[in-house]
């Protein structure tokens, strides 16, 4: 079955990095619930009734709530569940003061709090970024294992040092191998929008070149041919007719400006036409004018930018699709809108495994429509059934 997702599909690799590492603390309090239950009774002997179950509550009820929160598609809300989830921890280690009753517990049991600390000290990574996390780790294991000692009535200074230290450390690994992991994640970020801008300078670099190009054999095909044919007083209808085609075809590379009017239905569907047959001179191509669109103008940089990403985009079939695949293209103009698809029969691909890391798809087809107003592109396939790009353009109203 083939799926069809916008280029731009899937977010920051950044926001994907964090998505996945909350599901893995999440994950990492369900598994600790389990031996934890076991110490909840001593604990629960020592405090007033209403302090486990709301300690149970807030902690594992905010996991999961910040697990939930992995699914939505803001992931600022997924950074404040993660937040909350790292304050309710404190909250619930300071509640425990006015809830004890004085008890104690044996010297050999612990308090259950202390088994955990380092799962919100993970949320705080998720949550806040440098050295919060870190300072946070230090004040959470501070107060989590003072109060351990105090309930079972072990002096806070017998060996609390190298006690706290080891604890600490063991939890500090994880922390910042976390900090690191996520800082890898914005770094590639950083780095994937810098090679976009590179990529989408070289892809107008190239579209000027041919243009470039086009006009140069414009000139040669048609100015030059025609001042030849005048030159040597070839002054017959041929001739006239000849000029009038090579004035006709200069217009219409005219440099954009402020009055230019832009395209009819058939200067875009001729150009497109062009730059499929350029690419693949045995491709099918279908056009459909909607009733009224004949007189249709489109503006100057959505031709333009719908050519380059149809070229773009043939560029790509020819390269992926395989040597047996068949190309066909199909344009519906309507008024104010334009729809170009580009469909062939070859092996096909995942698209949202490698729709956004992949340059030509995500600069000079997706990047490329979408900084039109009203400009968007998507991409529908599977593997062995084919790939159909289809780029669009609707007036903004």
């Amino acid at each position: 079955m083939s799926r069809r997702v916008r280029f731009d599909e899937g977010g920051s690799a950044g926001d994907r990095f964090v998505r996945v590492f909350v599901r893995f603390v999440v994950l990492g309090y369900l598994f600790y619930l389990v031996p934890v239950i076991g110490y909840m009774p001593t604990a629960a002997a020592v405090t007033a009734g209403w302090w486990t179950p709301l300690a149970v509550t807030a902690i594992v009820g905010s996991a999961l709530a910040m697990g939930a929160a992995t699914f939505h598609p803001d992931v600022r809300c997924l950074r404040r569940t993660a937040a909350a989830n790292a304050w309710l921890f404190v909250a619930v280690t300071v509640l425990w003061w006015p809830a004890w009753n004085g008890g104690h517990i044996a010297g050999d049991d612990y308090l259950w709090l202390t088994l955990v600390p380092g799962l919100p000290a993970l949320s705080a990574v998720a949550a806040w970024r440098s050295w919060r996390p870190f300072a946070y780790l230090a004040v959470v294991e501070v107060l989590v294992h003072a109060t351990d000692r105090i309930v079972r009535d072990i002096p806070v200074g017998d060996h609390a040092l190298p006690s706290f230290a080891f604890i600490a450390t063991y939890s500090m690994m994880f922390v910042g191998a976390a900090t690191i992991g996520l800082a890898a994640g914005r770094t590639l970020d950083a780095t994937i929008a810098t090679t976009h801008a590179t990529a989408s300078a070289a892809a107008a670099a190239e579209a000027k070149s041919a243009e470039r190009t086009r006009f140069a054999a414009l000139v040669h095909d048609r100015v030059m041919s025609t001042l030849l044919s005048a030159g040597r007083q070839e002054t017959d209808e041929r001739v006239v007719g000849q000029a009038r085609r090579a004035i006709a075809e200069l217009d219409d590379l005219r440099v954009n400006s402020g009055d230019d009017p832009g395209s009819d239905v058939g200067g875009v569907v001729a150009r497109l036409r062009s730059v499929a047959t350029e690419v693949d001179e045995n491709i099918g191509f279908v056009v459909n004018i909607a009733p009224g669109a004949a007189g249709t103008l489109y503006p100057r940089d959505v031709g333009a930018a719908v050519a380059a990403a149809l070229a773009e985009a043939l560029r790509n079939s020819v390269r992926h699709a395989g040597a047996a695949a068949k190309r066909a293209v199909t344009v519906d103009a309507a008024a104010g809108a334009l729809t170009v698809t580009a469909a062939d029969d070859g092996i096909g691909f995942d698209p949202a495994r490698v729709g956004g890391r992949r340059l030509g798809i995500a600069v000079s087809i997706g990047a490329r429509m979408r900084a039109l107003d009203g400009g968007d592109a998507t991409v529908e396939s599977a593997p062995r059934q084919g790939t159909i790009v289809t780029i669009t353009w609707q007036e903004p109203r």
